[in-house]
């Protein structure tokens, strides 16, 4: 009988563990939000000369829509080149930069 009641036992205690809900431990939205902050729009007018030239150089054809500026001088550029649109980053110098 002892049997009996420890099989059941152990039946029933098995089944609740895939009930269970998974928990979950972080959000990581702030992260990307705090990325997409940390750069403010500026007029295209704004963006450094050695960056324009370094876009007319290795991207013939493109031209910036809009631009934006982070507090370390480092510009994110909306591109668009014939009918597709890019974003690229570069520093203060026009020297492009991976994100």
């Amino acid at each position: 009988m002892k049997k009996l009641v420890l099989a059941s036992v152990l039946a029933l205690g098995s089944l609740t563990a895939f009930a269970a809900t998974p928990v979950v431990l972080e959000n990581n939205n702030e992260t990307v939000n705090t990325i997409q902050e940390e750069y403010q729009e500026i007029d295209v007018a704004e963006v450094p000369q050695a960056v324009t030239d370094a876009l007319a150089a290795d991207f013939p054809g493109a031209e910036i829509s809009k631009a934006y500026k982070n507090e370390a001088s480092e510009y994110k550029l909306d591109v668009m080149v014939g009918e597709e649109t890019t974003t690229l980053y570069a520093n203060e110098n026009g020297d492009w930069i991976q994100k």
